[in-house]
Protein backbone atom coordinates (compact mmCIF):
# COMPACT_ATOMS: atom_id res chain seq x y z
CA UNK A 1 0.00 0.00 0.00
CA UNK A 2 1.36 3.37 -0.95
CA UNK A 3 1.55 6.42 1.26
CA UNK A 4 -1.38 8.03 -0.58
CA UNK A 5 -3.65 5.09 0.07
CA UNK A 6 -2.71 5.11 3.79
CA UNK A 7 -3.63 8.75 3.98
CA UNK A 8 -7.00 8.09 2.34
CA UNK A 9 -7.86 5.25 4.89
CA UNK A 10 -10.55 6.41 7.31
CA UNK A 11 -9.36 6.72 10.87
CA UNK A 12 -10.11 3.74 13.21
CA UNK A 13 -12.73 4.17 15.91
CA UNK A 14 -11.33 4.37 19.40
CA UNK A 15 -12.09 1.48 21.89
CA UNK A 16 -12.57 -2.28 21.56
CA UNK A 17 -14.21 -3.87 18.52
CA UNK A 18 -18.00 -4.24 18.65
CA UNK A 19 -17.97 -8.06 18.28
CA UNK A 20 -15.94 -8.45 21.49
CA UNK A 21 -18.91 -7.40 23.63
CA UNK A 22 -21.11 -10.15 22.11
CA UNK A 23 -18.34 -12.73 22.63
CA UNK A 24 -17.89 -11.70 26.28
CA UNK A 25 -21.62 -11.96 26.93
CA UNK A 26 -21.73 -15.45 25.41
CA UNK A 27 -18.83 -16.66 27.56
CA UNK A 28 -20.44 -15.26 30.71
CA UNK A 29 -23.72 -16.98 29.92
CA UNK A 30 -22.00 -20.32 29.34
CA UNK A 31 -20.11 -20.03 32.61
CA UNK A 32 -23.33 -19.24 34.53
CA UNK A 33 -25.07 -22.16 32.87
CA UNK A 34 -22.46 -24.70 33.99
CA UNK A 35 -22.31 -23.20 37.49
CA UNK A 36 -26.08 -23.68 37.79
CA UNK A 37 -25.82 -27.28 36.59
CA UNK A 38 -23.19 -27.98 39.23
CA UNK A 39 -25.22 -26.31 41.98
CA UNK A 40 -28.35 -28.32 41.07
CA UNK A 41 -26.54 -31.68 41.10
CA UNK A 42 -26.62 -33.84 44.29
CA UNK A 43 -24.19 -36.51 45.42
CA UNK A 44 -25.24 -39.53 47.45
CA UNK A 45 -22.29 -39.74 49.80
CA UNK A 46 -23.35 -43.02 51.39
CA UNK A 47 -23.81 -44.74 48.07
CA UNK A 48 -20.51 -43.34 46.84
CA UNK A 49 -18.72 -44.75 49.87
CA UNK A 50 -20.37 -48.13 49.42
CA UNK A 51 -19.42 -48.21 45.77
CA UNK A 52 -15.88 -47.14 46.55
CA UNK A 53 -15.61 -49.78 49.28
CA UNK A 54 -16.93 -52.52 47.02
CA UNK A 55 -14.52 -51.55 44.31
CA UNK A 56 -11.64 -51.49 46.76
CA UNK A 57 -12.48 -54.91 48.21
CA UNK A 58 -13.25 -56.43 44.82
CA UNK A 59 -10.00 -55.31 43.22
CA UNK A 60 -7.88 -55.35 46.35
CA UNK A 61 -5.87 -58.27 47.79
CA UNK A 62 -7.01 -59.85 51.02
CA UNK A 63 -3.70 -61.45 51.88
CA UNK A 64 -0.48 -62.27 50.16
CA UNK A 65 -0.23 -66.04 50.33
CA UNK A 66 1.26 -68.75 48.19
CA UNK A 67 -1.08 -71.23 46.64
CA UNK A 68 -0.30 -74.32 44.67
CA UNK A 69 -3.31 -74.07 42.37
CA UNK A 70 -5.29 -71.25 40.84
CA UNK A 71 -8.56 -70.75 42.77
CA UNK A 72 -11.50 -72.20 40.88
CA UNK A 73 -15.20 -71.42 41.31
CA UNK A 74 -17.83 -74.16 41.34
CA UNK A 75 -20.30 -72.19 39.21
CA UNK A 76 -19.74 -70.28 36.01
CA UNK A 77 -22.87 -68.23 36.72
CA UNK A 78 -21.44 -66.65 39.86
CA UNK A 79 -19.89 -63.34 38.83
CA UNK A 80 -17.85 -62.51 41.88
CA UNK A 81 -16.47 -64.09 45.02
CA UNK A 82 -16.05 -63.11 48.65
CA UNK A 83 -16.52 -60.53 50.02
CA UNK A 84 -19.05 -59.62 47.32
CA UNK A 85 -22.36 -61.51 47.03
CA UNK A 86 -22.75 -63.68 43.91
CA UNK A 87 -25.54 -63.22 41.46
CA UNK A 88 -28.23 -65.95 41.14
CA UNK A 89 -26.66 -69.37 40.85
CA UNK A 90 -28.15 -72.84 40.52
CA UNK A 91 -26.15 -73.99 43.55
CA UNK A 92 -27.00 -73.18 47.17
CA UNK A 93 -23.33 -72.67 47.96
CA UNK A 94 -20.60 -71.23 45.77
CA UNK A 95 -17.06 -71.61 47.02
CA UNK A 96 -13.61 -70.64 45.90
CA UNK A 97 -10.99 -72.43 47.90
CA UNK A 98 -7.23 -72.57 47.85
CA UNK A 99 -5.40 -75.85 48.33
CA UNK A 100 -3.77 -74.55 51.50
CA UNK A 101 -6.85 -74.87 53.68
CA UNK A 102 -4.98 -74.15 56.88
CA UNK A 103 -4.33 -70.53 55.92
CA UNK A 104 -7.21 -69.01 53.97
CA UNK A 105 -10.46 -70.05 52.38
CA UNK A 106 -12.56 -67.84 50.19
CA UNK A 107 -16.24 -68.75 50.61
CA UNK A 108 -19.41 -67.32 49.23
CA UNK A 109 -22.43 -68.85 50.97
CA UNK A 110 -26.00 -68.30 50.10
CA UNK A 111 -27.73 -68.59 53.46
CA UNK A 112 -30.52 -66.08 53.06
CA UNK A 113 -32.96 -68.69 51.77
CA UNK A 114 -32.14 -71.12 54.58
CA UNK A 115 -32.55 -68.49 57.31
CA UNK A 116 -35.87 -67.32 55.88
CA UNK A 117 -37.06 -70.92 55.68
CA UNK A 118 -36.06 -71.57 59.30
CA UNK A 119 -37.85 -68.42 60.47
CA UNK A 120 -41.01 -69.37 58.63
CA UNK A 121 -40.85 -72.90 60.00
CA UNK A 122 -40.41 -71.59 63.56
CA UNK A 123 -43.36 -69.23 63.11
CA UNK A 124 -45.46 -72.06 61.72
CA UNK A 125 -44.59 -74.33 64.64
CA UNK A 126 -45.38 -71.58 67.17
CA UNK A 127 -48.68 -70.88 65.45
CA UNK A 128 -49.51 -74.59 65.45
CA UNK A 129 -48.64 -74.93 69.13
CA UNK A 130 -50.91 -72.00 70.03
CA UNK A 131 -53.75 -73.56 68.05
CA UNK A 132 -53.24 -76.86 69.87
CA UNK A 133 -53.27 -75.09 73.25
CA UNK A 134 -56.49 -73.27 72.34
CA UNK A 135 -58.03 -76.55 71.21
CA UNK A 136 -56.94 -78.18 74.47
CA UNK A 137 -58.69 -75.41 76.42
CA UNK A 138 -61.89 -75.94 74.47
CA UNK A 139 -61.81 -79.72 74.94
CA UNK A 140 -61.11 -79.29 78.66
CA UNK A 141 -64.27 -77.19 78.90
CA UNK A 142 -66.24 -80.13 77.47
CA UNK A 143 -64.97 -82.40 80.25
CA UNK A 144 -65.60 -79.70 82.88
CA UNK A 145 -69.21 -79.28 81.75
CA UNK A 146 -69.83 -83.04 81.75
CA UNK A 147 -68.24 -83.46 85.21
CA UNK A 148 -69.40 -80.24 86.86
CA UNK A 149 -71.05 -82.05 89.79
CA UNK A 150 -67.95 -84.14 90.59
CA UNK A 151 -65.68 -81.11 90.20
CA UNK A 152 -67.84 -79.25 92.70
CA UNK A 153 -67.58 -82.17 95.15
CA UNK A 154 -63.81 -82.29 94.74
CA UNK A 155 -63.64 -85.90 93.54
CA UNK A 156 -62.42 -84.92 90.05
CA UNK A 157 -60.07 -82.20 88.81
CA UNK A 158 -59.77 -81.04 85.18
CA UNK A 159 -56.86 -78.87 84.09
CA UNK A 160 -54.68 -78.12 81.07
CA UNK A 161 -50.89 -78.07 80.81
CA UNK A 162 -49.91 -76.62 77.44
CA UNK A 163 -51.31 -79.05 74.87
CA UNK A 164 -52.24 -81.65 77.51
CA UNK A 165 -55.61 -82.18 79.20
CA UNK A 166 -55.39 -83.81 82.64
CA UNK A 167 -58.45 -85.44 84.24
CA UNK A 168 -57.53 -86.32 87.81
CA UNK A 169 -59.76 -88.96 89.46
CA UNK A 170 -59.20 -88.93 93.21
CA UNK A 171 -59.47 -92.03 95.36
CA UNK A 172 -62.41 -90.67 97.35
CA UNK A 173 -65.59 -92.10 95.84
CA UNK A 174 -63.85 -94.10 93.11
CA UNK A 175 -61.89 -96.77 95.02
CA UNK A 176 -61.91 -98.17 98.51
CA UNK A 177 -58.65 -97.76 100.38
CA UNK A 178 -56.16 -100.43 99.29
CA UNK A 179 -58.51 -101.76 96.58
CA UNK A 180 -58.39 -101.62 92.78
CA UNK A 181 -62.09 -102.28 92.25
CA UNK A 182 -64.12 -99.31 90.97
CA UNK A 183 -67.17 -98.65 93.11
CA UNK A 184 -70.48 -99.17 91.35
CA UNK A 185 -71.68 -95.62 92.09
CA UNK A 186 -68.64 -94.23 90.25
CA UNK A 187 -69.11 -96.12 86.96
CA UNK A 188 -71.55 -93.50 85.50
CA UNK A 189 -68.86 -90.85 86.08
CA UNK A 190 -66.36 -92.84 84.00
CA UNK A 191 -69.03 -93.31 81.33
CA UNK A 192 -69.41 -89.54 81.01
CA UNK A 193 -65.64 -89.19 80.75
CA UNK A 194 -65.61 -91.88 78.04
CA UNK A 195 -68.40 -90.21 76.03
CA UNK A 196 -66.40 -86.98 75.81
CA UNK A 197 -63.08 -88.78 75.36
CA UNK A 198 -64.34 -90.51 72.21
CA UNK A 199 -64.90 -87.14 70.53
CA UNK A 200 -61.52 -85.64 71.54
CA UNK A 201 -58.50 -86.58 69.38
CA UNK A 202 -55.07 -87.27 70.81
CA UNK A 203 -53.05 -89.92 72.60
CA UNK A 204 -54.43 -91.01 75.98
CA UNK A 205 -52.39 -92.15 78.98
CA UNK A 206 -54.04 -93.66 82.07
CA UNK A 207 -51.71 -93.33 85.07
CA UNK A 208 -52.17 -94.76 88.56
CA UNK A 209 -50.60 -93.10 91.62
CA UNK A 210 -50.50 -93.87 95.35
CA UNK A 211 -49.08 -92.21 98.44
CA UNK A 212 -45.86 -93.20 100.19
CA UNK A 213 -47.55 -95.36 102.82
CA UNK A 214 -46.40 -98.98 102.32
CA UNK A 215 -49.12 -101.29 101.06
CA UNK A 216 -50.46 -103.73 103.63
CA UNK A 217 -52.64 -106.52 102.28
CA UNK A 218 -52.70 -109.80 100.44
CA UNK A 219 -54.15 -108.81 97.06
CA UNK A 220 -51.07 -106.85 95.92
CA UNK A 221 -47.41 -107.02 96.76
CA UNK A 222 -46.68 -103.26 96.77
CA UNK A 223 -47.93 -99.81 95.84
CA UNK A 224 -46.59 -100.41 92.33
CA UNK A 225 -49.05 -103.26 91.80
CA UNK A 226 -51.89 -101.26 93.36
CA UNK A 227 -51.32 -98.16 91.20
CA UNK A 228 -51.04 -100.22 88.00
CA UNK A 229 -54.16 -102.22 88.87
CA UNK A 230 -56.20 -99.07 89.47
CA UNK A 231 -55.07 -97.54 86.15
CA UNK A 232 -55.93 -100.80 84.39
CA UNK A 233 -59.37 -100.92 86.03
CA UNK A 234 -60.16 -97.41 84.75
CA UNK A 235 -58.87 -98.34 81.29
CA UNK A 236 -61.05 -101.48 81.19
CA UNK A 237 -64.09 -99.36 82.01
CA UNK A 238 -63.24 -96.96 79.19
CA UNK A 239 -62.73 -99.91 76.81
CA UNK A 240 -66.16 -101.33 77.58
CA UNK A 241 -67.62 -99.12 74.84
CA UNK A 242 -66.78 -100.52 71.37
CA UNK A 243 -66.41 -96.97 70.03
CA UNK A 244 -63.22 -96.53 72.05
CA UNK A 245 -60.04 -96.88 70.02
CA UNK A 246 -57.81 -98.88 72.35
CA UNK A 247 -54.73 -98.21 70.19
CA UNK A 248 -54.74 -94.62 71.46
CA UNK A 249 -54.17 -95.71 75.07
CA UNK A 250 -51.19 -96.36 77.27
CA UNK A 251 -51.69 -97.67 80.82
CA UNK A 252 -49.02 -97.24 83.50
CA UNK A 253 -48.54 -97.26 87.25
CA UNK A 254 -46.16 -94.95 89.12
CA UNK A 255 -46.92 -95.76 92.78
CA UNK A 256 -45.55 -92.91 94.96
CA UNK A 257 -42.82 -91.77 92.51
CA UNK A 258 -44.76 -88.77 91.15
CA UNK A 259 -46.59 -87.06 94.03
CA UNK A 260 -48.55 -83.86 93.50
CA UNK A 261 -47.75 -82.62 97.03
CA UNK A 262 -45.42 -83.88 99.76
CA UNK A 263 -46.70 -86.93 101.64
CA UNK A 264 -46.39 -85.23 105.00
CA UNK A 265 -50.06 -84.91 105.98
CA UNK A 266 -53.13 -87.09 105.64
CA UNK A 267 -54.79 -84.55 103.34
CA UNK A 268 -51.75 -84.51 101.06
CA UNK A 269 -51.54 -88.29 101.00
CA UNK A 270 -55.21 -88.46 100.05
CA UNK A 271 -54.61 -86.06 97.18
CA UNK A 272 -51.69 -88.11 95.89
CA UNK A 273 -53.86 -91.25 95.70
CA UNK A 274 -55.34 -90.74 92.26
CA UNK A 275 -55.76 -91.98 88.68
CA UNK A 276 -54.95 -89.49 85.91
CA UNK A 277 -56.34 -89.61 82.38
CA UNK A 278 -54.03 -87.48 80.24
CA UNK A 279 -54.92 -86.50 76.65
CA UNK A 280 -51.93 -85.25 74.65
CA UNK A 281 -52.94 -82.92 71.79
CA UNK A 282 -49.52 -82.74 70.16
CA UNK A 283 -49.72 -83.36 66.41
CA UNK A 284 -46.40 -85.19 66.46
CA UNK A 285 -47.91 -87.83 68.73
CA UNK A 286 -51.06 -88.08 66.64
CA UNK A 287 -48.95 -88.75 63.54
CA UNK A 288 -47.21 -91.73 65.17
CA UNK A 289 -48.19 -95.07 63.61
CA UNK A 290 -51.00 -96.90 65.38
CA UNK A 291 -51.47 -100.63 65.19
CA UNK A 292 -54.75 -101.50 63.50
CA UNK A 293 -55.13 -104.76 65.44
CA UNK A 294 -53.84 -104.14 68.97
CA UNK A 295 -53.67 -107.12 71.30
CA UNK A 296 -56.49 -107.51 73.76
CA UNK A 297 -55.74 -106.32 77.29
CA UNK A 298 -56.27 -108.84 80.02
CA UNK A 299 -55.35 -108.43 83.66
CA UNK A 300 -52.30 -110.61 84.42
CA UNK A 301 -52.03 -112.71 87.53
CA UNK A 302 -49.28 -110.44 88.82
CA UNK A 303 -48.99 -106.87 87.52
CA UNK A 304 -45.49 -105.70 86.76
CA UNK A 305 -44.44 -102.35 88.33
CA UNK A 306 -44.54 -99.11 86.40
CA UNK A 307 -45.38 -99.64 82.69
CA UNK A 308 -48.07 -102.27 82.00
CA UNK A 309 -47.41 -102.49 78.26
Amino acid sequence: MSAEEECNCPPCKPGLPAWLATFGDLMSLLMCFFVLLLSFSEMDVLRFKQLAGSMREAFGVQAQIKVEDIPKGTSIIAREFSPGRPEPTPLNEVRQMTTNVELHTLDVRSQVGESVLEERQAESEEEQRQQQEEQAQQDAMKFAMALSAEIGEGSIEVETDGTRIIIRVRERGSFLQGSARIQDDYIPVLERIRDVLITVPGRVTVQGHTDSTPYVGRQFESNWDLSAARALAVAHELFSDPRTNEARFTVSGYAFSRPLVPNDTEANRARNRRVEIIIEKSELLEQMPIRTNPPSISEPERLMPNEIF
